[in-house]
Order: structure tokens, then sequence, then C-alpha cells
């Protein structure tokens, strides 16, 4: 029988892609999801530990004006979010999914695009589908599902109690995206 380290048992930490990471001598970009939103952090290792020099958690975004989610356009802004707060422009930092399976399109790809959009540079490739970034497919859905209207209103109704038509949330993320990105802070 096999005995984990403590860590890897709870399924918190994979030794051998953390060693490969800290071998590289880089800083990282970790993207975590958590059940109401997400967090994006710049982690530089030390021998005691690692340093965390940058945190955006998705629910700072409200602030801008966009009523955070656990989802793809929430996990784009929150990553350019930590792009422009984020004062070493130099410095080439390398993607850390954690646990994560790297499935294209998921949440931990959209942050890291967010974080490349913002003008900075990621050591990984990265592709990603621009239609689902703005959640054109969020608002795709909730048509069809507004013809069957109590299933709209379980899925659907934190956007209309947000102020956000989710047939509008396309143009309510190019408002914010621009407002990142310009730094003005919304006062609603």
């Amino acid at each position: 029988m096999r005995v984990y380290k403590r860590r890897r048992a709870e399924a918190l930490t994979n030794y051998k892609r953390r060693l490969a990471l800290v071998k590289g001598g880089s800083d990282r970009l970790v993207v975590r999801k958590t059940n109401r939103g997400i967090i994006v952090q710049i982690v530089h290792y030390e021998e005691d530990g690692d340093r965390i020099v940058k945190t955006v958690r998705s629910s700072e975004l409200s602030r801008y004006g966009w009523s955070p989610r656990c989802n793809i356009p929430t996990a784009y802004l929150s990553g350019m979010l930590i792009g422009k707060r984020f004062e070493d422009r130099n410095s080439e930092l390398v993607l850390d999914v954690g646990l994560y399976k790297p499935i294209k399109n998921s949440i931990v790809f959209a942050a890291a695009k967010g974080f490349i959009d913002s003008g900075m540079r990621l050591k990984n490739g990265i592709e990603f589908d621009s239609g689902r970034m703005s959640g054109s497919h969020i608002a795709d859905f909730a048509a069809k599902a507004a013809e069957e209207r109590e299933r709209y209103k379980g899925q659907f109704s934190k956007y209309e109690g947000s102020g956000v038509a989710v047939g509008r949330i396309t143009e309510r993320f190019s408002e914010v995206k621009g407002k990142i990105m310009e730094g003005k802070i919304s006062e609603e």
C-alpha cells in the first residue's frame, strides 16, 4: 500500500507538477475556482513558502459594474484586472492550473487570456474562443431557456436581480472591460 503525502491525499497538491513549476524559477499565475467566484493570484516561490504578490477576487468586479459569478466572462475580467494591477510588466509568468484538467475554453484559461490581453506575458500558449469570453454563450442559452419560463427563472434569476439582463451580458462585458483597461472604478 502506497502512502501519499497529506496534501496529495486531500487532493490539494500535485507534487510532480508543482516541482516542475518551481524548478522553472518564474513567478506563477495561479487561478482557482470556488463555488461563488474566481481567485487569481501572482505567486513567488521562496524556500520558506510561497509568497503571494498580488490577489484579485472576482467579487472586486462589482466596483466596475459587473455582477460576479463563477463563469468564463468573470474569469476573463478577473485575469485582466490582476494584469492591470501588477507593476512588474517585464516579467514573464507561468500558468499554474493546480489540480484542474487543462481543458480548452475553461475558466482557468479564460483568466489567463484576460491576463495576456491586459498587456502581460505568460509562458504558456493559450488558445481561447473569443465568443465565449464575452458571455455570448450564456445569452444564447438564456434565450433558449426563456421559452421555458420556470427553467429560466431558476437559472438566471440572479442575473435579473443584479440589474443586468442576461440578453445584455455581452454589452455589459464590453463596458466593464473598457473600465478595467482605463482604470476607472464605477460608483454604482
